[in-house]
């Protein structure tokens, strides 16, 4: 990347103008050069690295107002300076595909950005989708992982970056999964978006956010200062959020597209499961869509109604995209079919909320002739008002709840299946994870179906301070093999 001015990528005047070869907020990459963006962290102040980044060739630091004058040669502050970084970091990498979309919501982000890539895809266009799973690239069938799973939102000058690489290759269409955490800490700021979607609202993430309305104000931040007047909002009309996510986007100036059951513009008629999955009935605006959807589930429905949304506000016609229904494939860890039982089904899901886990259970019931199986628990450091309610969940809607180890984390595992067991005190514990899905395999009999819910993707458990080696559907599969 060539190197450029920093007014320019700041777009002030700045008495010293010195010539800017990268930007980031990461002391340990700065080099000669470099913008150093000092911002205060909840456990490390960012300002107490400018030394460092000073001597490793900084040329200038973006930072807050109060921060003491003479901390760098060139200082640059900025009330919001995490808004800031990700737009110097969005003129400083210059570029990014034509049409970016964003979806946000507790659950379904993951599949709607995927089914978007696909879709585009199967229409001819060079698209990707950005999130939880990395970053993938797609043409026709042809897939490509660019990055590897981590962080849903990544950091402002990563974000920069990997949009400009993937305009370089070539790619128009990008849809971002946008997380909370991101929205709120002004990781996407520097996107410019064509559409955005909402999903549905329920606990999560209230170790970061604390309430419920600080929550749902971060995800609304997506449409009131994100999405740019004149653009469409396309919102899922069966969520009990839809009036407020609604009522905001009107107020911003956006279109809104309402999809689902009590959607306006993409209307569910009906929905019949069927062998191969669900055939649905879609009106667009008086015109009927008979389409074969290849996914279980009315969440799933519910998700690939909300992408197709996205992309005919993004501009494609509604025809096509609606055929394209017909050929989607479920993202990894997320209603993942297993294969290799002659006795039942097993699935791999990440859900991981109690939202999630019931709409992943709710979804299965239909499909078990004989019992629905469970196993799941729920993860250490973080919201733990949501571990007795997904108990309950699991109590309610499962036939047999078996309570074993997320990612326990720094904590006691023993202690967070007890806050589950408060919710269903009939459930089997057991707490070795690896046992938990062998046993759930051993007890399938005849028209079972068993969900391993809350890693999906992931691949590692984290237990203390190390992340051990862990695969739910890789568990899952050699279970199979071992009681077949």
């Amino acid at each position: 990347m060539s190197a450029r001015r920093l007014s320019d990528l700041l777009c002030r005047d700045v008495a010293a103008d010195p010539v800017i070869t990268g930007v980031t907020a990461d002391s340990r990459q700065v080099g000669p050069g470099s913008l150093f963006v000092a911002m205060p962290g909840s456990v490390v102040d960012g300002r107490a690295f400018i030394p460092q980044a000073l001597a490793q060739g900084a040329a200038a630091v973006l930072a807050p107002p109060d921060t003491p004058d003479g901390s760098a040669p060139v200082l640059v502050t900025s009330a919001d300076v995490r808004r800031a970084y990700a737009l110097a970091a969005r003129s400083f990498y210059g570029t990014q595909p034509t049409v970016c979309v964003a979806v946000t919501g507790t659950n379904g982000k993951t599949s709607v950005a995927t089914f978007c890539r696909q879709i585009w895809a199967s229409l001819g266009l060079k698209a990707a989708s950005m999130g939880t799973l990395g970053v993938v690239a797609q043409a026709g069938n042809a897939h490509r992982v660019l990055t590897p799973p981590g962080l849903t939102s990544p950091d402002a000058a990563d974000a920069a970056r990997t949009l400009a690489q993937l305009a370089r290759e070539k790619v128009t269409h990008l849809a971002l999964e946008a997380s909370s955490h991101g929205v709120d800490q002004r990781r996407l700021d520097g996107v410019t978006f064509r559409a955005a979607a909402f999903t549905n609202l329920s606990q999560d993430h209230l170790d970061y956010h604390g309430t419920m309305e600080d929550y749902r104000a971060a995800k609304l931040r997506l449409f009131e200062t994100l999405l740019p007047r004149g653009r469409t909002a396309v919102l899922n009309a069966d969520s009990g959020a839809y009036s407020s996510f609604a009522s905001a986007s009107i107020m911003s100036g956006l279109g809104v597209m309402g999809v689902g059951e009590r959607g306006r513009d993409l209307t569910l008629i009906e929905r019949r499961p069927t062998l191969e999955g669900q055939r649905l009935i879609i009106d667009v605006r008086g015109t009927l869509h008979d389409i074969l959807l290849p996914l279980a589930g009315a969440f799933q429905a519910s998700n690939a109604l909300v992408a197709a949304g996205l992309c005919i506000a993004a501009g494609e016609s509604p025809d096509r995209v609606l055929a394209a229904l017909c050929n989607l494939t479920g993202a990894q860890g997320r209603l993942q079919r297993i294969p290799g039982s002659t006795r039942g089904e097993v699935y791999v899901d990440y859900a991981h909320t109690p939202d999630g886990l019931e709409t992943v259970l709710a979804a299965l019931r239909p499909h078990a002739i004989g019992r629905l199986i469970v196993v799941f628990g729920a993860g250490g450091d973080r919201d733990r008002a949501k571990r007795p309610l997904m108990g309950e969940v699991a109590g309610r809607l499962a036939d047999v709840a078996i309570i074993t180890d997320d990612n326990p984390r720094s904590e006691d595992p023993a202690a967070i299946r007890k806050a589950v067991r408060e919710g269903c005190p009939d459930g089997l514990e057991i707490g070795d994870r690896r046992e938990a899905i062998r046993q759930a395999i051993a007890i399938m009999g005849p028209g079972d179906v068993v969900v391993i819910a809350g890693k999906g993707h992931e691949q590692g458990q984290i237990v203390g301070p190390l992340t051990l080696p862990f695969d739910d559907a890789a568990e899952a599969t050699e279970a199979l093999r071992v009681h077949a």
